[in-house]
């Protein structure tokens, strides 16, 4: 009798861990992960969160500022290297459907002590941020 409320025991945990394990992260989730691991300086946590076909665009103008996996590893990771208090504060978070709306205060950017604002509108699909859109003060 205690061996078959063992093995119950067991395939309670086993499908409890499989049903939170299935569950997706919500666009909100993705973004909140991915600015968690960009103020611990974290490359490899951050491009986790980062689709292969990513596009950077600037607002004003739509044109694309940085395209791929490989340059947006690139310069984030020699930014998390010349930026050892790097930190970004969210000031506000919309989140409307696949897209999260953030204005940020970003401070110690390679090594600058001025605050930095911008606002950062993700596009979040299949659990990967795909489309990053920049608007500057």
């Amino acid at each position: 009798m205690k061996f078959k409320r063992t093995v119950f025991a067991f395939c309670i945990s086993v499908l409890m861990a499989t049903t939170l394990l299935a569950q997706k992260m919500t666009p909100e989730q993705v973004v909140q992960k991915q600015l968690e691991t960009y103020n611990n300086r974290d490359i490899d946590g951050f491009m986790s969160f980062i689709d292969d076909h990513v596009t950077f665009h600037d607002f004003s103008d739509g044109s694309i500022t940085m395209k791929g996996f490989d340059a947006c590893k690139e310069f984030y990771g020699a930014l998390f290297n010349a930026s050892p208090n790097l930190h970004s504060t969210i000031l506000t978070r919309t989140v409307f459907e696949n897209k999260v709306i953030d204005h940020e205060s970003i401070k110690g950017r390679n090594g600058n002590d001025e605050l930095l604002e911008l606002v950062l509108i993700y596009e979040v699909n299949s659990e990967k941020i795909t489309k990053i859109t920049v608007l500057k003060k």
